[in-house]
């Protein structure tokens, strides 16, 4: 799918299922960040914005991006009404293209799959050679299927965050792999009903 096309779908998503006022951040984020000294951090697919928002309010400074342009005014407004917005920037920007030339201490991409095709190995790939030495990659995918999600096939196989890393393929030689794990959690969908998921969670650290 092109750049514009992409855009029209995910702007129609936010325009059609806008988010909350107070987005939540993501509880993989939460556990895995608190305890890390604020730094640069970079959001792939910043959707609703509740993990931009989380870091900022934790003293990050945020590259927020993603290719909807609805979704990013949006925190940008929410990010200026809280008095964040000097440690938020939001952008529309089609990550599959380019990424911004920046340094981080932390990249994020949560639940950054489509219903379209999409590689985003190299995006993951380009994103890891963003951070600083000691910078940590934070990957949580999907491991079940919600009932509100919108790829309901009995037969969807979610891989591992063992074949993601694989698929990574970072040198030992310059990335350790600090967790890799399949952790459940009760998950709250957009309207407001509960379901028990499986997250897939990849957190790989350079050390060079």
């Amino acid at each position: 799918m092109k750049s514009a096309e992409a855009a029209r779908y995910w702007d129609a998503v936010y325009t059609e299922r806008p988010t909350p006022e107070e987005p939540r951040p993501n509880a993989r984020l939460v556990e895995t960040v608190t305890a890390l000294p604020p730094g640069d951090a970079l959001d792939l697919g910043c959707g609703g914005g509740g993990d931009a928002l989380w870091l900022a309010d934790q003293g990050w400074r945020v590259t927020a991006l993603d290719v909807s342009a609805v979704a990013t005014a949006a925190l940008a407004q929410k990010a200026r009404a809280r008095g964040l917005g000097d440690r938020i920037t939001a952008t529309q920007h089609d990550v599959r293209a380019s990424l911004p030339d920046l340094r981080c201490d932390l990249v994020t991409a949560h639940y950054f799959h489509t219903p379209y095709d999409q590689d985003r190995t190299p995006v993951l790939n380009a994103a890891a050679g963003l951070l600083r030495v000691g910078g940590r990659l934070l990957i949580v995918d999907h491991g079940s299927t919600a009932p509100w999600s919108w790829n309901q096939d009995p037969g969807v196989r979610y891989p591992t965050p063992q074949e993601v890393a694989a698929l990574l393929d970072l040198s030992p030689e310059q990335w350790e792999i600090d967790r890799a794990d399949t952790p459940s959690r009760t998950a709250i969908g957009p309207d407001g009903s509960t379901a028990e998921v499986i997250d897939h969670v990849l957190l790989v650290r350079r050390t060079a």
